[in-house]
């Protein structure tokens, strides 16, 4: 009995989840509430609180979802196939074709936000593979790295804020990816 009370709570905490990312996508991270989440998957408000204990608990296992997506994207990547120019094109694409995710995971936009310590070492687990492919790549100091995130994310910010379902900043990864290898590993 207890392993499907807690199989069906498992259920109803990904069903409330997949609900706050539809609800993200349509009205912006902060554009709902609890209230409109509890609606959205077909109970009262104060049931949520069964499954999260605020709001903010909400946005904490979105960013842990959020992070477990890219990692699995990673891991998707034979080792022998990455490369700066794949890793850029899977990172790019990851955040564009979910804008609130890539807000969440990388602008901080949440005011108060704060992800607890289980769900920031996901993201420290998604900087460590990509330092790990930047240093076979011959980038091994923390200014290539800083300026390789900084490069990637602002290439996507670009696109998602400026050419939302085009191609403008997307056209530039490959050339992006080519300036740093010339100035960054030569």
């Amino acid at each position: 009995m207890t392993d499907r009370r807690a199989t069906r709570h498992r259920a109803t905490r990904q069903e409330i989840l997949s609900a706050a990312w539809d609800l993200a996508r349509r009205d912006g991270l902060g554009g709902w509430s609890l209230r409109d989440l509890a609606t959205a998957v077909g109970m009262r408000a104060p049931s949520l609180y069964v499954y999260f204990d605020s709001k903010n608990a909400v946005y904490d296992a979105l960013f842990a979802d959020g992070y477990a997506a890219l990692l699995e994207r990673i891991d998707a990547v034979p080792h022998e196939e990455a490369d700066l120019r794949r890793a850029a094109h899977l990172f790019f694409d990851f955040c564009v074709e979910e804008p609130a995710r890539h807000a969440l995971l990388f602008l901080r936009t949440v005011p108060g936000f704060e992800p607890s310590a289980d769900s920031y070492r996901l993201a420290q687990e998604a900087l460590a593979r990509l330092t790990r492919l930047l240093a076979g790549s011959g980038a091994t100091k923390r200014a290539q790295v800083d300026l390789w995130t900084a490069l990637c994310t602002g290439l996507a910010t670009q696109q998602i804020s400026n050419d939302p379902g085009g191609r403008r900043w997307a056209r530039l990864v490959d050339r992006a990816v080519d300036m740093y290898e010339a100035t960054q590993l030569s």
